[in-house]
């Protein structure tokens, strides 16, 4: 009673919403399959009531072994390649970079994959036939439970991967005592490997995949054992069997002897045994407590309602197949939670490894892509949602590899490009390559470090960490250091004082060389452009937070009156290259002019209005269905357009459902949406459109890149009322909105840092210290920069007020309309 008084009297905001992932039947398919996972251990349970399947991954399996990769040629061809781009022979340049300067043109390998450890099957004698089935994953608890009925007895198997642990456990339950009888057992993909036992314990000891003639190097060893109340557990030919307990877990874990990118000299025989033996000491009530209280720590911190369940008796994936007919937002909430549970299951602080192209989820010795690490987009979207979504912690493992390809970066720039600094091309792996990998018209796009420096300076935005940014500082500098050597003069186009535009070349706007175009490789493409651009000024500015006067300051200063501005084209477009070249019937997945717009902030309504209406007609042209995650970016995009019901519309693109069984059957082709499982369909599944929609979601709810807090900027007429609360916002602030009628009526604005709060708002607001705004933010964590744009009559956007609050550190500020 006491509870339920409380509740009653709760805000909006703060009343959590169920949110789960349902189902009445086994998943069929992997992609049917829920996920469960605490960075370290990944699992996909598909819920058979016979013969369970746990698919299974360890982040530090992959195929090969420490290494790097680079042409040996590479650095006395690329002045040729060059010439001939500026020649116009584009072809040309493609092959000779494909044979003299891409290092499969020497035979080295083009990155390892990620690979699977293998499956977990259970086997219970007698399941076949079974009642009252459900399955679901719940996102409150990060809990996968399946239950059905079999002779009268109610089973229940809940299955977690528990943070703070590196097991898997699966507690089996029946509704009457000495029912729970199974037998345990491994399976695998790779070769040649190792079934035994220890005593009561169950082992698979293997090593990775030979992949491009590089050898696997990786042994592991999975292990499991059982603890039972009543029955017996015994352990034969690798097999664990219970028979006739009354409730058991069956705990799992595997071990490997990867110590880091450079060291294989780990134990994974001890690691195995010492995992396991610690979770099994806990026990599997405390293993549990534990994880709840960790998850929740994370997960906890933002609650978005977008409306009550309208729909709890029909299962996800028919949810998804009629979403664009049914206003279901409670399914929107969902995925964007799930979005933020995938997250936190893939990418915790510890980690060797940060969240790859499938997260943490891989059932395939070769994956599409090899489940690396795409460094033109895809690694950066997985981490879209981390500092607004209130998950910094969960940078860790990024930030970990970020300062690795620093160091690995390094050698390949002198080697490749005689430069100092640290470059990264498009791809890396576990062992931090970072060389141009596959064929030059995707692999020879060198702005990968430029890029991915962006995370540093985006987590010292959000929370004003100093002393952070004294460590992220160096590495930043030296990506710009490596760029300000590769510049090369433009032979004909120059700046107003006609001095030559310093641009990369080779270079190439990722995997895309328009329409009708030979070839990717080009020179002075705009995404480059905008990369050194937003490099530059965030190195300038934080070498002044640090206090450092490197020479090289005064360079990078120098450099930028000379990089090319960004140009509006003939059918008022934002040209995607320098030439002005756009189709506009291309409807390529990639966008990457659009970078200035989302995730960077170089375009906006109010600083760069052409900039803003071209980059809006560039995107209009692109079209709205895509591959998945092109969708996500394009939510993300069109909520910076101010657009919230375009959002909305590529988030009903997004949630469509994609079939997954047309490779068995085949009787429907897959497209761009979502699986049954709520993952991102590129297809094939790829993780970074969950994360990058779910990012979306929160941009239609707050934005703070423009100098401001931007309240409810891109709000679709179809979330008329609801709440959200923890959102983040750069300057070190939370924030709350409540909203009815399409209108916000409350906010709560929490300061973590003091100083100026400066609001954006489509109502009038009220509140104690609030004050219009004038002049400049103040607040050195909400600048923004000078960025060269065309004279332009300013862009149609809507009404809104601005504010200044000044606050205090720790204090709490209420606003009302």
């Amino acid at each position: 009673m006491l509870a339920v008084s409380l509740l009653s009297f709760m805000p909006l905001q703060a009343q959590a919403q169920a949110y789960r992932l349902w189902y009445d039947r086994p998943a069929q398919t992997w992609t049917q399959a829920l996920p469960i996972g605490n960075g370290t251990l990944g699992g996909m349970v598909f819920g058979t009531p016979a013969v369970e399947r746990i698919q299974l991954n360890e982040e530090t399996i992959w195929a090969g072994q420490p290494n790097s990769v680079c042409h040996p040629a590479a650095r006395e061809n690329l002045p040729r390649v060059r010439q001939l781009i500026y020649e116009g022979k584009y072809k040309e340049a493609e092959q000779l970079a494909n044979e003299k300067v891409m290092p499969v043109g020497a035979g080295q390998n083009s990155g390892m994959p990620f690979q699977p450890f293998g499956d977990l099957f259970i086997a219970m004698p007698g399941h076949a036939d079974y009642s009252g089935y459900e399955r679901f994953l719940d996102l409150k608890n990060a809990h996968s439970i399946v239950r059905y009925t079999v002779d009268g007895v109610l089973y229940e198997r809940e299955t977690i991967a528990p943070l703070g642990s590196k097991v898997i456990a699966v507690h089996l339950t029946a509704s009457r005592p000495g029912k729970i009888s199974f037998t345990a057992s491994f399976t695998t993909p790779h070769n040649d490997v190792l079934i035994g036992g220890e005593g009561e314990e169950a082992t698979l000891h293997g090593v990775s995949a030979k992949h491009e003639n590089l050898k696997g190097k990786v042994r592991f060893q999975g292990r499991m054992a059982a603890v039972a109340t009543g029955g017996t557990v015994s352990q034969s030919n690798g097999q664990v069997s219970v028979l006739g307990a009354d409730e058991a877990t069956l705990f799992v874990t595997v071990g490997t002897n990867v110590v880091s990118y450079k060291d294989i000299t780990g134990d994974e025989v001890r690691q195995s045994r010492d995992r396991l033996h610690e979770a099994m000491a806990l026990g599997y009530e405390q293993l549990k407590k534990r994880h709840e209280e960790l998850y929740h720590r994370y997960y906890d911190r933002v609650r978005l309602n977008l409306g009550d369940d309208r729909f709890p008796t029909v299962p996800t994936d028919r949810r998804v197949s009629t979403f664009r007919e049914h206003a279901d937002n409670h399914l929107v909430a969902t995925y964007f939670q799930f979005g933020r549970y995938l997250l936190i299951c893939s990418s915790q602080p510890d980690n060797i490894n940060p969240a790859n192209l499938q997260g943490l989820w891989n059932e395939k010795m070769l994956p599409s892509w090899d489940s690396k690490y795409t460094t033109n987009i895809n690694l950066e979207m997985n981490y879209w949602p981390s500092e607004v979504t209130n998950l910094t912690e969960m940078n860790g493992p990024l930030f970990r590899l970020i300062d690795e390809i620093s160091q690995t970066g390094r050698q390949t720039a002198e080697k490749m490009y005689g430069a100092e600094g640290w470059v990264l091309h498009h791809n890396t792996d576990q062992w931090r390559v970072t060389g141009p990998i596959d064929h030059a018209s995707s692999g020879l796009w060198c702005t990968g470090a430029g890029w991915i420096c962006r995370h540093l300076w985006e987590h010292y935005l959000y929370t004003g960490d100093v002393d952070f940014l004294r460590q992220a500082y160096p590495i930043m500098l030296e990506a710009a250091r490596f760029y300000s050597q590769i510049l090369v003069e433009h032979p004909s186009l120059t700046t107003r004082t006609s001095e030559p535009y310093l641009v990369i070349c080779p270079g190439e706007s990722p995997e895309h060389g328009g329409k009708g175009r030979q070839s990717p490789l080009d020179a002075g493409v705009t995404m480059d452009n905008q990369i050194l651009f937003e490099l530059y000024n965030e190195v300038l500015q934080a070498a002044s937070i640090v206090g450092d006067n490197d020479p090289l300051l005064k360079t990078l200063t120098a450099q930028l009156k000379r990089l090319p501005p960004m140009q509006v084209g003939s059918w008022g477009q934002l040209q995607e290259w320098l030439d002005d070249v756009d189709d506009p019937q291309d409807n390529h997945r990639h966008f990457s002019h659009l970078f200035g717009l989302y995730p960077s902030n170089q375009i906006s309504p109010y600083r760069t209005p052409a900039l803003f209406r071209a980059a809006r007609t560039s995107l209009q042209a692109r079209g709205d269905v895509s591959t998945g995650w092109s969708m996500g970016w394009k939510v993300c995009s069109w909520a910076r357009l101010l657009d919230g019901d375009h959002a909305y519309k590529l988030i009903q693109d997004q949630l469509t459902l994609t079939a997954d069984t047309f490779l068995i059957f085949g009787t429907q082709k897959q497209r761009g949406g979502t699986y049954p499982n709520l993952f991102d369909a590129h297809p094939p599944f790829q993780i970074d459109g969950n994360f990058g929609c779910t990012a979306g979601i929160a941009e239609m709810l707050l934005q703070s890149h423009d100098g401001f807090l931007f309240l409810l900027p891109a709000l679709p007429t179809a979330w008329g009322s609801g709440s959200v609360s923890g959102l983040r916002a750069r300057g070190g602030f939370e924030v709350d909105l409540e909203w009815s009628d399409g209108r916000l009526s409350r906010a709560v604005v929490r300061s973590e840092r003091g100083g100026v709060c400066r609001l954006r708002s489509l109502v009038p607001l009220k509140g104690k210290g609030l004050r219009a705004a004038r002049g400049a933010n103040p607040n050195p964590l909400c600048q923004v920069p000078v960025v060269p744009t065309p004279a332009s009559e300013k862009v149609s956007v809507p009404k809104t007020y601005l504010y200044d609050l000044v606050t205090e550190p720790g204090r709490e500020y209420i606003l009302r309309r």
